[in-house]
């Protein structure tokens, strides 16, 4: 039985796109490149900055990347918080998943405080036990240290943690750390490309991964 359930957040239990979009051009402009388009933004919510920099150029300058991330979250501090919108139910669940005495963590690539930030703007921040963000870790996902240290802090054994995630990054991140992964189809990620990992579970919503962990009680 499941003891402890980790969250991925964008895509997986919130949708950051517009804020998103908005500051990845905002840093490309700075940097001299044109804009890009939505679509191809979108295929990048969950990578690194610096990843999400050389997918967009493809210019792998450690340098030009470093830039990228500091203009990011300079237009980030003012957009992403108030952009950001939970998924329809996502609260409840998390709700329903503390009340029955789960412990609940967040492992991601955004930054940490902008999680608090967006957690507080919709009063759920006494719903998460622990915060893993981007500048907690020397190594993001697929990398497990996130994944890992928030299993420690939440003080369980990995055979009783399931995370959920919306990405292939998620996916091999969970693979990294050796526990189980749920995939949820709010992303980008389709259903016939989890299927070269080992899911344990897939779902359209957030409420079909409640289901999934409540069959196991």
């Amino acid at each position: 039985m499941f003891k402890a359930i980790i969250f991925d957040f964008d895509y997986t239990l919130g949708d950051s796109t517009k804020g998103i979009v908005l500051s990845v051009n905002y840093a490309l402009e700075q940097l001299g490149y044109v804009e890009k388009q939505t679509t191809d933004i979108k295929r990048t919510i969950g990578l690194s900055l610096k990843d999400t920099y050389t997918t967009l150029t493809k210019n792998e300058d450690v340098d030009m990347a470093l830039q990228f991330a500091a203009l990011f979250k300079e237009k980030a501090d003012e957009v992403m918080v108030e952009s950001t919108l939970l998924y329809e139910g996502v609260k409840e669940v998390l709700e329903q998943l503390k009340t029955q005495g789960y412990k609940i963590a967040i492992v991601t690539t955004k930054f940490h405080y902008r999680i608090r930030q967006i957690l507080e703007k919709f009063s759920a921040s006494e719903l998460i036990d622990f915060i893993v963000g981007a500048e907690d870790v020397k190594i993001e996902k697929p990398d497990p240290e996130g994944l890992l240290w928030a299993i420690r802090n939440l003080d369980v054994g990995k055979n009783e943690v399931l995370y959920v995630g919306d990405s292939i990054v998620d996916a091999k991140t969970a693979e990294n750390a050796k526990v189980s992964f749920a995939a949820v189809l709010s992303g980008t990620t389709t259903c016939k490309e989890f299927e070269q990992y080992n899911c344990s579970f897939v779902g359209n919503q957030i409420m079909d991964i409640y289901s999934y962990i409540r069959n196991f009680e």
